[in-house]
């Protein structure tokens, strides 16, 4: 192949001199890679391509032209080498030209005739001079057959008129039956022939010469005769009836000759067109022949023989050879604008496309094919996501279509073929899907894969084009020798930032379609007349827009793996974040609406851990409100951290908010209903205290001796011991929490009942002492900050015991409070006795 490359070499001529027409042979080396290859050869200057014979890479045969220089180079130039040197040269002998009135001693050959004025062979055929048996013996055909002949004789011919006659050939095929006698007989005809042939001029002004001394003799005669008489210009005299005589012998000879010379002026003209268009019968066919190519598509063919035509006769000054190179031009003009048309139309395949582009390149079409076609593929890529978006709309996507899903298989192999990242994986966008996919799947759903499929079915072909147009791999050879791939790269970076836009544009086009269809809110007001359009369709549910997502991001992973710049794809990814977010919102929602609908279900029955399964059952308000609480508590510390782990687990971002604001929540509704639960019973236990006091017209200034604790505290405390049975039934973590409220009402309902009295009697000092030191040791349990103050203000208010009796009885009657009621009040004791399902 490097040798191939290099640059034709040319070492030897032969001859090395000789007059226009010599048929010479050149050698050298890398001379060409066949006949195809050879597209130049001069020889002093003149162009002898059409006279031009390939034979070897190391051998050529032509003949020398009318050259302007007497001495020059040999240059041979290929596709495959380019333009070569020469080590030789060739001198051009310039014979002397002899006119129709020079005198010359010489016998002038017709059949070799040559007029310089013209240009144009002025002889008569020399097969009708030539002796149709040379040698002058009988013929013997033989019986060779003539494809033998040729593959014995490749390149030579047994025609002795052709340029590569072969003498052998000649005798095997008419004397193959000759003796060796006949032959000697046919050599000595040659012989005479050739001396005849030499001899002939001579002879001819042998056997002349004294006709031409008479002739002289008498002209010289009448010359002195004329002199001499003096009478020349008189009528009637010898020099006018002489003039008479030769202008009737004109007239006679001009009646004789005239139709005779008029044919062969006709016939050389004859000869001399047909002898042009022989020789230049590849320029005068190739109208013709490229017609003929373009309807077969041998684009190749037309392409080579335009740049050969054109080296040859791109700058002619001949008339015919001008006329014809035009008409070569307008068909050539014809093909440049079918294969522009060729180019743009859509859809077309990479292939097709780097084809067309070469060949307008090698045909030196005008402006940049190459990004045309990038630009036409750009608009078109835009049309398909538009049409594929208002065959949805329209309704025209609930059957087959002309876009449909299943049937157009060549996008569709495209798109998966595509995936690249999707394949690595194993997967492909898409799932088996039963038969009634299609009826059963939402339009939304049926649009965006379609869309998917279209965007990553033509964007990798759009993005190859163009890496081959900045590297320029779009040219052949004659285009990287011509300079069409510095400037195929040239143009390339000065319209990087067009093709960027091209890319961004329809990624954006491929989001805002999505988001008409998903997220119309978050396009502008002008843009959903052209992106949305898709308020009457079905509204999806969380499953569906999860199936979109999946789509979505293969179809990012897909754009990803063909190395486009991730700027570029940042819409696809922030689009993804928006469907997320969008996809938990209704997935919220739903379950919001589904929580709703819990109470016509919940059971009500709490198991060990608190919570409730889903079977209805009649309850109080307040157990269920508890039942509530108890789930709350659940979902805030099992709940939202499991689903924050696999949130974590499976690399979704922005959990923290998402947990924080869903805690925040629930939260809230645990503070509404704890409130409400205390209210509904903390209120009934305070709210009997003051009734319980008074009952029987209780006075504290005039009571008897205290002999234990009246009914209505011990009331109070079954009522207590009521609500904590009812709580840690349904869970006892909310014990504590509950209970530390209600003991904080009564005792914040006993301070205000202490301190609203007036006086105490001595034994209505030690009753009340006695009462509230009872209550607040039975709950000490349950006491906080809040409750212990309200004591401590309570005990405040009474008189101080002064007395060693008064402080022995309170004490005696305090432990025969907790004596009596020891089995009451064991339930605020801390335990370990897990709650009983019921």
């Amino acid at each position: 192949m490097s040798r191939a490359r290099q640059p034709p070499l040319v070492t030897g001529i032969s001859p090395k001199e000789g007059a226009a027409w010599t048929k010479v042979t050149i050698r050298g080396e890398n001379l060409g890679t066949g006949p195809a290859d050879l597209i130049g050869l001069s020889i002093c200057g003149h162009n002898c391509l059409l006279t031009a014979e390939w034979m070897s890479a190391s051998k050529i045969v032509c003949r020398v032209g009318p050259a302007k220089d007497d001495k020059g180079e040999i240059i041979v130039t290929t596709k495959s080498g380019g333009l070569g040197t020469s080590t030789v040269s060739f001198k051009l002998l310039r014979p002397e030209r002899i006119g129709i009135l020079d005198q010359s001693a010489v016998w002038v050959d017709e059949m070799n005739y040559y007029d310089m004025r013209t240009d144009r062979n002025k002889g008569i055929s020399p097969l009708s001079l030539r002796p149709s048996n040379p040698l002058g013996i009988d013929i013997d055909k033989g019986k060779i057959p003539q494809s033998d002949m040729e593959l014995t004789f490749p390149g030579m011919s047994g025609d002795f008129t052709s340029e590569n006659f072969s003498a052998t050939w000649y005798l095997i095929e008419n004397h193959a039956g000759s003796s060796f006698e006949q032959l000697k007989i046919a050599a000595s005809n040659l012989k005479k022939q050739a001396t005849k042939k030499n001899e002939g001029s001579l002879a001819y002004v042998k056997g002349g010469l004294s006709t031409f001394f008479e002739a002289q003799d008498a002209l010289a005669a009448i010359h002195q005769r004329l002199e001499s008489d003096g009478t020349e210009r008189v009528e009637g005299s010898m020099t006018q009836r002489l003039e008479n005589i030769l202008n009737r012998a004109s007239d006679t000879a001009d009646t004789l000759f005239q139709e005779v010379l008029g044919r062969k002026d006709k016939a050389d003209s004859t000869r001399n067109a047909l002898n042009v268009l022989q020789r230049f019968k590849f320029l005068f066919n190739l109208p013709l022949n490229i017609e003929r190519n373009i309807q077969k598509g041998d684009y190749d063919v037309v392409i080579n023989d335009y740049e050969k035509a054109k080296s040859l006769f791109g700058n002619t000054e001949v008339p015919v050879f001008k006329k014809v190179y035009a008409e070569v031009e307008t068909r050539i003009g014809a093909l440049r604008s079918l294969l522009l048309e060729k180019l743009l139309q859509t859809p077309s395949t990479l292939h097709d496309q780097k084809r067309y582009i070469r060949y307008l390149s090698d045909l030196h079409a005008p402006g940049d094919p190459a990004w045309q076609c990038i630009y036409a593929q750009h608009k078109w890529i835009l049309q398909l996501m538009q049409n594929c978006r208002e065959e949805f709309i329209s309704g025209q996507r609930v059957g087959v279509g002309a876009l449909d899903l299943e049937g157009d298989t060549r996008l569709l192999a495209l798109g998966r073929l595509s995936h690249t990242a999707s394949l690595k994986r194993g997967g492909s966008l898409r799932t088996p899907r039963p038969s009634t996919w299609r009826f059963e799947t939402p339009q939304q759903v049926q649009f965006v894969e379609k869309l998917s499929d279209v965007v990553i079915g033509q964007l990798p072909n759009f993005w190859k084009l163009w890496i081959s147009y900045v590297n320029g791999s779009l040219f052949s050879e004659t285009g990287e020798k011509s300079g069409q791939v510095e400037k195929s790269k040239k143009n390339a970076r000065q319209r990087q930032n067009d093709f960027k836009k091209m890319i961004e544009e329809i990624t954006n086009r491929l989001v805002k379609l999505i988001r008409g269809a998903l997220l119309p809110t978050t396009l502008p007001q002008g843009e959903l007349n052209l992106f949305g359009g898709w308020e009457n369709k079905t509204e999806l549910t969380g499953a569906w827009l999860t199936q979109i997502i999946h789509t979505v991001r293969a179809c990012h992973d897909a754009l990803s793996s063909m190395e486009i710049p991730n700027d570029l794809l940042q819409v696809i990814h922030d689009l993804l974040l928006e469907l997320r977010v969008h996809c938990l919102m209704v997935t919220l929602l739903h379950t919001t609406e589904d929580v709703k609908r819990l109470a016509e279900k919940e059971d009500w029955v709490v198991d060990n851990e608190g919570i409730t399964a889903l079977v209805r059952l009649s309850l109080h308000q307040e157990q269920r409100l508890l039942i509530i609480l108890s789930n709350c508590q659940y979902l805030e510390r099992h709940t939202f951290l499991n689903l924050a782990d696999h949130f974590e687990k499976h690399g979704f971002t922005g959990t923290e908010k998402i947990t924080r604001v869903s805690v925040d929540a629930v939260r809230e509704l645990d503070r509404k209903l704890f409130e409400s639960y205390i209210e509904r019973r903390a209120d009934p236990i305070a709210g009997s205290l003051e009734p319980g006091i008074y009952a029987g017209y209780f006075d504290w200034r005039d009571c008897q001796t205290p002999t234990g604790v009246r009914n209505y505290l011990k009331e109070a405390l079954v009522n207590i011991i009521t609500v904590h049975a009812e709580v840690f039934t349904v869970s006892k973590d909310l014990v504590p929490r509950v209970l530390s409220k209600i003991v904080e009402s009564v005792a914040d309902e006993m301070c205000r009942l202490m301190q609203c009295v007036s006086s105490f009697s001595k034994n209505g000092a030690l009753q009340a002492r006695l009462e509230l030191c009872a209550l607040r040791d039975a709950i000490a349990a349950y006491l906080n900050a809040e409750s212990n103050a309200s004591f401590k203000l309570a005990l405040d208010a009474l008189p101080q015991l002064h007395s060693g009796a008064d402080k022995k009885l309170l004490e005696e009657l305090l432990n025969k409070f907790k004596s009596s009621m020891q089995l009451q009040l064991t339930c605020f004791q801390p335990s370990s006795v897990q709650p009983v399902k019921r």
